[in-house]
């Protein structure tokens, strides 16, 4: 079975799949010697190690090159958060996902946040891009379509309408040829289980300090839980308290 294969099969809802986000190639080996089944980056992670901002503020060259090296550190599955693919136009997009493709990466997020502007991309407009990225990356490559509904909204807002918002662009990624569907920010559970139950694609929860428990989100029929930047975060607050420690003698 190819890793693109394993991958894929490790996408089950109600057993899901464990992603505890690495930055750089020495999180990855230490995520994979810790009983990690699949590798996946932060984008966030990775752009605060290299002490840029998210939203692409890391230069793609940066990127691919952090994507290969992690790629080539470890022998499980890597997944990389490729942002909105560095691109609008959907030629240079494809281009993009071809050359991400090219790091021994066998999946990605893709995200419909306007990078740099507000809100999200039309559905139409990001079925498109999706479509684009599937070229580009090639047919086994697990392209996770994330939707940034929730995360731009406050949690006292997230409510049917949304969730209903929410399915539709599942589909439409599905039909464009999505392999999973990330919905960070959504934590409620009966929307969750809404979206789990009515989404065509596996569904990616985005744990964070204060949400639902694993076993919580998986009874709601969650195929793949990551979590995002912060591992990372707990990173630097440990470095950063043993640092003062040091320092103050």
């Amino acid at each position: 079975m190819s890793k693109f294969e394993t991958f894929a099969a490790l996408h089950v809802p109600g057993k899901p799949l464990i992603l505890f986000n690495v930055w750089d190639a020495g999180s990855a080996k230490v995520a994979e010697r810790s009983g990690a089944k699949a590798i996946a980056t932060g984008s966030a992670s990775v752009a605060t190690a290299h002490g840029l901002s998210d939203a692409e503020a890391l230069p793609i060259e940066l990127a691919l090159a952090n994507a290969e090296r992690i790629a080539a550190a470890v022998d499980l599955p890597v997944s990389i958060d490729f942002e909105g693919g560095y691109a609008v136009e959907e030629e240079a997009l494809a281009a993009n996902m071809a050359a991400l493709a090219a790091t021994g990466a066998i999946g990605c997020n893709f995200e419909d946040q306007v990078i740099g502007g507000e809100g999200t991309h039309a559905i139409a407009v990001q079925a498109k891009r999706v479509a684009a990225a599937r070229r580009g990356a090639g047919a086994d490559f697990f392209l996770n379509a994330r939707t940034d509904i929730f995360l731009q909204a406050r949690p006292d807002t997230h409510d049917q309408a949304k969730a209903d918002a929410a399915i539709e662009r599942a589909h439409a990624y599905a039909e464009a040829g999505a392999s999973g569907f990330f919905v960070p920010g959504l934590a409620d559970l009966d929307l969750l289980a809404k979206v789990c139950a009515a989404s065509p694609l596996p569904v990616n929860f985005m744990a964070f300090p204060g949400a639902p428990d694993a076993s919580a989100v998986a009874r709601a029929g969650i195929a793949r839980i990551s979590h995002g930047p912060f591992p990372h975060m707990l990173a630097l607050r440990a470095f950063e308290d043993a640092a003062r420690a040091a320092f103050e003698g």
